[in-house]
């Protein structure tokens, strides 16, 4: 009787994805590169590997969103207050070198700024991003000078940042690389990727999700724990992945990412708050005072019908509706004919925070792209979805230029404002809508219809459920017979997984 080992050598993986034959989108943009995939890609040799040519489009987008703010660089972000938001090529952080005190040589965190703003607001592990960037500004001259420098080492920085995650996107999907051009030519990610320093979080994100879809379960933990002392959001990861591994019943594994997630949190956050107890905790506070802001329903309401919401209310507000769709979130993950994918509930959850919440920076388009990729990957629904978020970062900087513009009026009333909102709003609820979509009728999803179950799930990726609630927990006959032969849809390496 051969072993376990003889017959896995036997086992041939499944071809990798081509979109070129699955997306009609795809294929129709393929002309403008020769056309759909062809045998010369398919050559094991060749050095124009999938990974590969995904890093070298990012590089080129990300240098063509570094063009598009040429005209801020030439002197708009120091010399005219609304033609920054004209040229739609605002940037927070020229602005915030010498306003947060990096040009002086304050520590983040120890030193108080002067000013209203009397401690930098930012979490920990973007302030250490920050403070490296302003030692590699060397150089003199005028403090605009400077400035300029700050801003173009950061966006060295953040470039490596974007070229990562384009990476782990391309290798989160084993047999689905070509996902990561979603994240390479997000015409989104080129224009908001040097606005602020959110693509820390999102690489740090990115690289967790692929330490998940390969088992590393401390590993994941580690980077996510990092990514959240980047910034808040990727905390809300962990979520959907106890309700996934709730119904697998992979609880060890999710108490490893935990216990990894907040050892690597507390690892950068325990010193400053320790010693610099005020500004450590000034960016929980900032987040908590803050009032209604820009891009957000809340916004709408507040102009629209002249109805001031305190910060308190609009906290309360935010809450009550986060909890309500984390409900709803629960309840689909656990009722679901078929375990949803760990990228589906993550890019649920992510949005729920961002369509909630009483801001909405242009920049936080970024914290979606990677999970979008990895949930939804159908180009036609994800072009809409980034046309939607480009409406709206052109609409932001024409309003500004509007209020800042004084009696000249250039640029987008709030009515017009107003309008790209929803639209950003709808954008994202549309995604949102597809993706319970594919989750309640699983033959539409394209990656399970290629034959996979969840690439991205790590441990989660063929196991069975041990709790399910509804009609799912009492499936018809023919569907318990599938389940008893999973390597049919479970994908390349489900036969592998059952071996003994």
């Amino acid at each position: 009787m051969p072993s376990a080992e003889t017959t896995r050598t036997h086992v041939q993986e499944p071809d990798p994805v081509r979109p070129t034959k699955e997306d009609e989108v795809a294929a129709a943009g393929s002309e403008l590169i020769g056309g759909p995939i062809g045998r010369w890609a398919l050559l094991g040799s060749s050095w124009w590997t999938p990974v590969r040519v995904i890093a070298l489009v990012m590089l080129g987008m990300f240098a063509l969103g570094m063009v598009q703010k040429f005209s801020c660089y030439d002197g708009a972000w120091f010399f005219g207050a609304s033609s920054q938001y004209t040229h739609a090529c605002y940037s927070d952080i020229p602005h915030l070198y010498q306003g947060r005190g990096f040009a002086d040589g304050l520590v983040p965190y120890f030193d108080k700024l002067p000013g209203d703003m009397d401690y930098l607001e930012y979490p920990v592990l973007t302030g250490v991003f920050m403070e490296v960037a302003s030692w590699l500004t060397l150089g003199g001259g005028s403090i605009q000078h400077l400035e300029k420098i700050y801003w173009m080492v950061n966006a060295g920085m953040l470039m490596v940042c974007a070229v990562i995650i384009a990476v782990c996107v391309a290798r989160t999907h084993r047999r689905r690389p070509w996902d990561g051009l979603l994240v390479a030519l997000a015409p989104a990610f080129a224009l908001t990727s040097t606005i602020n320093w959110d693509l820390l979080a999102v690489a740090l994100t990115a690289a967790a999700m692929l330490m998940w879809s390969r088992g590393r379960a401390i590993a994941f933990g580690v980077l996510l724990g990092l990514a959240t002392a980047a910034k808040f959001y990727p905390f809300l990861v962990l979520g959907p992945l106890l309700l996934l591994c709730w119904r697998a019943g992979r609880w060890r594994d999710f108490g490893k990412a935990l216990a990894a997630s907040v050892g690597a949190w507390l690892l950068v956050n325990l010193p400053v708050m320790l010693l610099a107890p005020e500004g450590w905790s000034k960016f929980y506070r900032f987040s908590q005072e803050r009032g209604v802001d820009f891009g957000s329903v809340w916004l709408i309401i507040q102009q629209r019908w002249n109805v001031q919401i305190s910060p308190d209310d609009a906290n309360t507000y935010a809450l009550v509706l986060m909890v309500l769709a984390c409900l709803g979130i629960t309840a689909l993950a656990l009722t679901a004919p078929r375990r949803p994918r760990f990228a589906q509930l993550a890019f649920l959850v992510i949005a729920a925070f961002i369509l909630t919440n009483k801001v909405y920076s242009p920049q936080y388009v970024l914290w979606l792209i990677l999970f979008a990729a990895l949930a939804r990957p159908r180009w036609r629904d994800f072009l809409i979805w980034q046309a939607c978020e480009v409406a709206y970062f052109l609409g932001i900087w024409m309003y500004l230029a509007y209020t800042t513009s004084g009696d000249k009026h250039r640029g987008l009333p709030a009515d017009g404002y107003h309008l790209v909102i929803l639209v950003h709003l709808l954008g994202t609820l549309y995604l949102c809508a597809v993706i319970v979509r594919d989750i309640l009728m699983p033959e539409r999803d394209v990656v399970r219809r290629s034959g996979d179950d969840d690439p991205s799930g790590g441990v989660l990726d063929g196991s069975p459920d041990v709790f399910v609630l509804g009609h799912a927990a009492h499936p018809p006959r023919h569907a318990a017979h599938n389940e008893e032969h999973p390597q049919v849809s479970w994908g390349w390496d489900a036969d592998e997984r059952r071996s003994p």
